[in-house]
């Protein structure tokens, strides 16, 4: 079941159906127990795999990145079920808050993606308030010093993928697990889906070049392969965002539009289950790039339509 990846650090893939299909726990041995990095949803395959790994395995506490539905997901069943103790940074613990109110979530994206221009239908969410009505058994801060396994690591708050996102650092070994901030073949979604509008693009800028800094010959994702060459992977995230930036102000050289016909045009029309990632996706560049001045924002009938300024416009027909 557990891959060895370091002397001290194993991974278990933990498979289920739909969303990602998939998230690496990370297991660290320590003269108390293994320290295990994020749990996979609330699911029965879920729970039949763990329930199997902690036959095995004497587990001293849970630690998460960050509070998304397949990280979190089994941290309740964890703590009292098993009497594990789970341990959330403090910002995770306010999305938490913020996750176990399914009415107020499911309202608060309702509107956003009717004032956004987007039928309800592609960003059907389940309630999954249940997962998140827990105490966790203590917190971290921003750059605090954690024990995993029998190693310190430091706390990187790396924001964009989700508000409450962590990574930890190992100085000594240079091994960064790094969650969802930074994937290895995929670009990891920066969305909205507490429905709460802000600029989470920016901030993820911002946290990946905060990670040049660190000399890192590891980084352990929350999905997928292993990264070798962490700055090389953040420089290609860097450029398919910067192509994707381009192609919407390309769009809208042809006429205002809202996020969900900008979506359209630049992934097809809604068919599958990855247009309500893609809808996000787009929805927070163009937050971005209003913030940037680079495109204007007006609200008609309710809704939000994007387009150039004037200037760029004339320049763009002249």
């Amino acid at each position: 079941m557990l891959e060895q990846i370091t002397d001290d650090i194993y991974r278990l893939v933990v498979r289920f159906k739909g969303a990602m299909g998939e998230v690496n726990s990370y297991l660290i041995k320590g003269d108390n127990g293994y320290t295990v990095i994020d749990t996979g949803i609330h699911a029965p395959e879920t729970k039949a795999l763990w329930e199997r790994v902690l036959s095995k395995y004497k587990i001293e506490k849970l630690v998460l990145t960050h509070t998304h539905e397949d990280h979190i997901g089994l941290a309740r069943w964890f703590q009292e079920i098993y009497e594990i103790p789970v341990y959330v940074s403090r910002r995770g613990y306010e999305e938490m808050h913020k996750g176990r109110d399914a009415k107020a979530r499911k309202n608060r994206i309702k509107r956003l993606i009717k004032k956004h221009g987007a039928p309800p239908i592609p960003l059907k969410i389940r309630d999954e308030s249940h997962i998140y009505k827990f105490e966790p058994k203590g917190f971290f801060e921003d750059n605090d010093e954690i024990t995993l396994g029998n190693r310190s690591y430091q706390t990187i708050w790396t924001p964009g993928h989700a508000p409450d996102h962590y990574c930890f650092y190992q100085p000594e070994t240079e091994i960064m697990i790094i969650g969802d901030h930074v994937l290895n073949h995929l670009s990891p979604v920066i969305g909205l889906w507490m429905g709460e509008e802000h600029n989470p693009l920016e901030a993820y800028f911002e946290a990946l070049e905060l990670l040049k800094g660190y000399q890192v010959r590891q980084a352990l994702p929350g999905h997928g392969d292993i990264i070798e060459d962490l700055n090389e992977r953040i420089t290609d995230i860097f450029q398919r965002h910067e192509k994707r930036l381009q192609q919407l102000l390309e769009l809208m050289e042809e006429e205002e539009m809202t996020a969900f016909k900008l979506t359209t045009k630049a992934y097809g029309p809604m068919k599958s289950l990855a247009f309500a990632s893609q809808f996000m996706a787009t929805l927070t560049r163009l937050i971005y790039l209003e913030e940037q001045s680079k495109i204007n924002v007006q609200t008609k009938k309710g809704k939000n339509f994007y387009e150039l300024p004037a200037k760029d416009l004339q320049a763009i027909r002249s």
